[in-house]
């Protein structure tokens, strides 16, 4: 019985000791968590210092999760450096000094680290920053110190392979005036010189430029040749320095802009207007891989992030978020695996007085080295890729080319260290080799001002090696190319038309300055460049005087179709005036050669303006304003050119086509140091009509005597040579043709120059501008002030043609006919009911009585019935009339008498009666004749 409660009793405190045991390690877990400072200085009221500083902080609590059984715990201690250089080192110097912090994630900017470096030293406290990517840091030598990035330098070789990829010689450095921005210069140069490629210039802007500021500095680039700019900034800066390129005209066609990763990295941070100022800029990003745990990873950022930051719906990772996130996981392993037991004695001091303002008072961390060394050796997949350091830097070296288009970075190629620029990776990260990559990536961009021809990269270089230069010797010509040697110095002076086009087109190059022409054999040899001169073969002739003294002079001012036309519109005129004045006015009136006469006097008497004939019509007076406007701009026109052609010069040539010389059998000259000779062999001149000659003055002396004499009667060359003789005797002599073509000259190259290209650009640069016409003029200049333009003209009449006048003529025959139609109109409809309308009337009875009645006087019109009225006051009134009765088929004529009535004119009444009578007689006629 006492046995059966002893077991339970037993039962019972084992089962407590069990709870007690259970409880006991529980607690002991929980006691054994070490919470561990680390600091983080960013700049946490800008939008990227949130992002970065959320990162951290997930990448913690990923990592705490997934190792809750790990005895440490990192406690961040944040500070804000507020974008500072001065505020980052307070905030460095305060966490390890006052909050005794184990390592500091940040600073942010490159300038910043170099001051919170030195802090690190001195209290052996690591500094792990992922955005300070300067490679001028690792000159400090700080064994505390992590780039956690990419540094600039490892980029360079990237940039250099796209300027060689695309053939460019020379470039201009753009870059911010800090520690930043001076750190990538060394390294970039010398990978460019690699290559072949100079740094022009290096622009250095300061990271407090005004906008003014940055506006001088690029328009000073403006005025550069070279147009190849690589930009390496922070993102602020860069931001501004696009804006304004962009409103100067320098984001247009024929620039080049190429971005390191500091801002194309930053590309997702930015803005749309600040995107759409860099299109078709080139950019170099850092590569990381699009995985499924980066996609993960960036849901799960999002959705923490927008509920602590509601407003920020637009904020995206970029790769500095990516390795802000493996620093922070890199450091929590590292922390774990230096072992710290215990929150007690971290720093150890180093002397025994103490001062916040004195850094040599700074306490020195126990575990810094060791959490060094672990940091050294951790290796893990990051969110960013492959993570692990060497030397104290983060080894990531691929590289994305991508072209700034629309709304944001499209890809063109990748870079690797192994194999250069390729055109895609596989998904090991691998490259696949294109065996034309230059052309496909130049096919893929798209540069500033949407041009999918890629940019020559420079104008004109400034300056570079003396090169050498083979002049031709021309004897004949020394306008072109005139060599002297200084006896006393030995010195070669070399001067002349061609070398100063030279001169203005480019310094120095291994290139053949001279007149030579471009051939197609030649090009066989050697390659040349775009031509400088005019093209083609012309023929130099004399000229005489085409004035003639002749009789019918007076005649050549117009040509014969506009003397027949305005012969024409005279007689049409006249008849037209004649119409319409007849019926109403005395002077159209008579028998009819009278009236012939007059109407073609009074045609041809308003070409001077002389005619005494008086027109009352409304009609006639409009055709008659329309005339006479014709008339006088006509013979204004006929009396300038027929006092041209009795006063002023006609030169035409004596020759206009080679093949009349060949037929004539003429000599023909050339140039004996020429290649004319055998294209004239080719047309068919035989050698016996053929003349060399070597100066000007001989040529002259030829062209002046003749064929006939001894001399020749034209002489053939290329157009700059024939130029400098009309130049000298442009009274003389005059150009005609082409007769063969030509390119011109030009500038000769070794065969597959490089140099070909730029220097044609350059060419065409001089000879489209006004430099080309001073140089010409300095070597053409004509010798005599009264020379015309002597070259080939045209040979044109100096007639004066009815294409000159038909629209003239136009309207006046148009208001003619529209006179003439209303004329008509008009009288059919008031003399309708005198026309016989029965079928008995033939169609030429009816014309017949129209125009009896148009012959007859309009009584009506004021002008007969104002003389009517003035000759019945002083004569009696007819006492007999005719009644012509139209409606029979004969013609009948009715006499009416009446006495005879005397009105005296000097009783007002009777005055008054006779009127009416009149006036009555003319109403019995008209009612007899209806």
């Amino acid at each position: 019985m006492l046995k059966k409660p002893r077991n339970l009793v037993l039962s019972v405190f084992f089962l407590f000791l069990s709870s007690w045991i259970c409880l006991a390690m529980a607690q002991n877990k929980t006691t054994t968590t070490i919470p561990v400072n680390v600091g983080v200085v960013l700049d946490i009221n800008q939008d990227y210092g949130k992002i970065w500083l959320s990162c951290i902080k997930l990448a913690l609590s990923d990592f705490y999760g997934s190792h809750a059984h790990y005895k440490t715990r990192l406690v961040l201690n944040i500070r804000d450096s507020e974008n500072n250089v001065v505020r980052a080192a307070d905030a460095a110097l305060d966490l390890i000094m006052n909050t005794q912090v184990e390592a500091i994630l940040g600073p942010v900017t490159s300038m910043d680290a170099s001051f919170v470096i030195n802090l690190g030293d001195q209290a052996q406290v690591p500094i792990i920053s992922f955005s300070a990517s300067s490679p001028s840091l690792t000159s400090l030598r700080s064994s505390y110190f992590f780039q956690i990035t990419q540094i600039d330098s490892s980029q360079v070789n990237a940039i250099s392979a796209i300027v060689h990829n695309f053939g460019w010689r020379q470039v201009v450095a753009i870059y911010v005036d800090t520690e930043y921005g001076e750190g990538v210069i060394p390294f970039l140069t010398d990978a460019l010189q690699e290559v072949d490629v100079g740094v022009t210039y290096r622009s250095a802007i300061s990271p407090l430029a005004t906008d003014d500021q940055i506006l001088q500095e690029l328009y000073k680039l403006m005025t550069m040749q070279t147009r190849v700019f690589i930009v390496h900034m922070n993102p602020n800066l860069g931001s501004r320095l696009f804006a304004k390129a962009k409103e100067i005209g320098m984001m247009s066609q024929g620039y080049v802009w190429i971005m390191t990763n500091g801002l194309a990295n930053r590309l997702t941070s930015m803005n749309s207007t600040v995107i759409n100022s860099m299109q078709g800029a080139l950019g170099v990003q850092t590569y990381f891989a699009q995985t499924m745990e980066l996609e993960e990873f960036n849901f799960r950022w999002k959705q923490q992030f927008l509920k602590d930051h509601p407003t920020l719906i637009d904020a995206e990772l970029d790769i500095l978020a990516l390795w802000a996130y493996d620093a922070a996981f890199a450091l929590a392993m590292a922390v774990e695996e230096v072992g710290i037991t215990s929150t007690v004695d971290l720093f150890r001091t180093k002397k025994s007085s103490f001062n916040l303002t004195d850094l040599e008072n700074i306490e020195i961390s126990k575990y810094g080295t060791d959490l060094c060394r672990a940091l050294s050796m951790t290796r893990f997949e990051g969110i960013a890729g492959n993570f692990y350091i060497v030397d104290g830097q983060l080894q990531s070296s691929t590289f994305r080319i991508v072209n700034i288009n629309e709304d944001g970075a499209r890809d063109i190629g990748f870079w690797t260290p192994q194999n250069g620029l390729v055109n895609k990776l596989n998904s090991a990260n691998t490259s696949i080799l294109s065996t034309n990559s230059k052309s496909n990536l130049k096919a893929s961009v798209i540069w500033p001002g949407d041009s999918l021809s890629f940019p020559k990269g420079w104008e004109i270089p400034t300056n570079g090696r003396k090169l050498r230069i083979g002049v031709p010797v021309n004897v004949g010509v020394p306008e072109f190319v005139k060599v002297t040697k200084d006896p006393s110095t030995h010195t070669t002076e070399v001067t002349g038309f061609s070398i100063d086009v030279f001169k203005a087109a480019i310094e120095n190059y291994d290139a053949v300055v001279g007149d030579v022409t471009i051939r197609a054999n030649r090009s066989l040899y050697v390659d040349f460049t775009m031509p400088y001169t005019e093209s083609g073969i012309v023929m130099v002739v004399p000229i005489f005087d085409t004035r003639t003294n002749n009789a019918w002079v007076f005649l050549k001012p117009l040509t014969w179709d506009l003397w027949l036309t305005t012969s024409c519109f005279f007689v049409l005129i006249g008849f037209v005036v004649w119409v319409l004045e007849h019926r109403i006015n005395e002077d159209f009136r008579g028998p009819p050669s009278h009236q012939i006469g007059t109407s073609v006097w009074f045609s041809f008497s308003t070409m001077v303006f002389s005619q005494r004939e008086r027109v009352v019509s409304n009609l006639g007076r409009f055709v008659m304003i329309i005339w006479v406007f014709v008339l006088l701009i006509l013979t204004q026109s006929y009396t300038a050119s027929l006092a041209s052609l009795l006063t002023v010069q006609q030169l035409q040539p004596t020759v206009t086509d080679i093949k009349d010389l060949l037929r004539k059998g003429e000599n023909v000259g050339y140039r004996s140091t020429a290649y004319t000779y055998d294209l004239l062999k080719q047309v068919g001149f035989d050698d016996s009509k053929l003349r060399g000659f070597t100066t000007v003055e001989e040529i002259q002396e030829a062209l002046s005597k003749g064929s006939p004499n001894g001399g020749i009667s034209a002489f053939v060359d290329e157009t700059p040579y024939t130029k400098l003789l009309v130049a000298k005797y442009c009274l003389k002599f005059t150009m005609v043709g082409p007769i063969f073509k030509t390119v011109g000259f030009g500038f000769v190259f070794p065969k597959r120059s490089p140099l070909v290209p730029d220097v044609s650009q350059a060419v065409l640069n001089v000879t489209e501008g006004e430099k080309i016409l001073n140089i010409e003029n300095k070597w053409f200049n004509k010798q005599e002030s009264n020379c015309q333009d002597s070259s080939n003209q045209p040979v044109s009449s100096n007639s004066l043609g009815l294409a000159s006048f038909w629209g003239l003529f136009l309207i006046a025959g148009l208001a003619s006919i529209l006179a003439l139609i209303i004329f008509i109109v008009c009288f059919l409809y008031e003399y309708r009911n005198m026309i016989p309308s029965d079928s008995g009337a033939s169609r030429w009875r009816r014309l017949q009585i129209m125009f009896e009645i148009f012959n007859r006087k309009d009584l009506d019109s004021h002008t007969f019935k104002t003389s009517r009225l003035r000759d019945s006051v002083q004569a009696p009134v007819s006492n007999t009339f005719e009644v012509v009765d139209y409606n029979s088929k004969q013609t009948q004529i009715h006499s009416v008498s009446f006495e005879d009535q005397e009105i005296p004119s000097t009783d007002q009444d009777s005055m008054v009666a006779a009127t009416e009578v009149a006036i009555t007689i003319q109403e019995i006629q008209a009612t007899t004749l209806v």
